[in-house]
């Protein structure tokens, strides 16, 4: 291949690698969220505490993988941003809700403080379903029709339950005693939904993609794709066994949080190899709605100083706040 077809499988790699860590790192903050309605005051506090350093953070990661998609393939931004107007719209509210809520839950007096936890509850749930039903818009290409539509509904469900036990094993991790006890009984809630989604879901993307379909169910594609669905599924036998009895509340604490990245990481590897060359499945390619090689050259530039920018105050945030999560405090 010559560099100026290799240069929009780069960017596509970058793409994907922003979206699969905004996924990860956002994706716990959004499954707290979720959960805060389940926990007493006190917990309330000690849930927001855990994700207060790096909620607002993670969200470069998506802003990353849009401008990517925008700069480096406007041919399909055009065409994905147009599809999904309404969810996109939706998803902004509820991270601007999200963002409201967080500040303005620790000015309110008390009376007032059960509706910002509430906004911000409603916040991560509004921006998740609403990241379900574009991820499932997304794999089918925008294809019209009640099963596609139904396709993105399944995902739209899922998603979110997925983010849930995210938020779960990512306060076994940061928290102790009682809340982390509860986290541990909330994850293994969520894994069983997330079991059956994935199942279902895996099931049913060959049957609205015949391009999938070809890919997975060919020889010898099968046999080498093997590893990622045995993989997955211990993965979700280690997790369930880790969050049952005490083994979670101790020293295996950060095991789940592990495990469950590991699922996320085999189903980001699974979507990239259903979807590859495509930007938008069945219609455009990567070479196809890359710029010009001049733009995409001056572009990977940029990239090579943000990229390890963003991942070095990633990694640096994590590290200056390893361990447990503390009282919560402002000021």
């Amino acid at each position: 291949m010559s560099w100026a077809e290799i240069l929009p499988v780069i960017f596509m790699g970058l793409m994907g690698l922003a979206m699969f860590l905004y996924v990860v790192l956002d994706g716990f903050d959004l499954g707290v969220g979720m959960l805060l309605h389940r926990a007493d005051d006190g917990q309330k506090d000690m849930m927001i505490a855990s994700i207060g350093p790096f909620w607002d953070a993670n969200e470069t990661w998506l802003v990353l993988g849009v401008g990517i998609l925008l700069i480096a393939f406007p041919k399909a931004h055009g065409v994905v941003m147009t599809a999904l107007y309404l969810p996109i719209a939706l998803m902004l509210l509820g991270l601007i809700l999200r963002g409201v809520a967080f500040d303005f839950r620790v000015k309110a007096q008390d009376r007032h403080k059960p509706l910002w936890n509430f906004m911000f509850f409603a916040g991560s749930t509004v921006t998740s379903v609403a990241q379900g039903w574009m991820l499932g818009r997304f794999i089918t290409g925008f294809a019209d029709g009640g099963a596609y539509d139904l396709f993105a509904l399944a995902i739209a469900i899922a998603l979110p339950c997925a983010y849930v036990l995210m938020g779960a094993t990512w306060l076994v991790l940061k928290t102790e005693g009682d809340l982390q006890s509860r986290a541990a009984h909330w994850g293994r809630l969520a894994l069983i939904p997330v079991v059956v989604g994935m199942g279902l879901i895996s099931l049913a993307t060959p049957w609205v993609s015949d391009t999938v379909s070809a890919r997975w169910f060919s020889l010898p594609q099968f046999i080498g794709l093997l590893p990622i669905p045995f993989a997955t599924f211990a993965c979700f036998v280690a997790l369930w066994w880790t969050l049952n009895g005490k083994r979670a509340l101790g020293t295996l604490c950060w095991l789940p949080f592990v495990l469950t990245v590991g699922i996320f990481l085999m189903g980001g590897l699974g979507l990239a190899y259903s979807l590859y060359p495509f930007v938008v499945m069945d219609r455009i390619t990567i070479w196809q709605a890359a710029s010009s090689t001049a733009a995409l050259n001056l572009i990977l530039a940029g990239c090579a100083i943000t990229v390890p920018a963003i991942l070095a105050y990633t990694f640096f945030a994590h590290r200056v706040f390893w361990g447990k999560a503390t009282e919560l405090r402002y000021g």
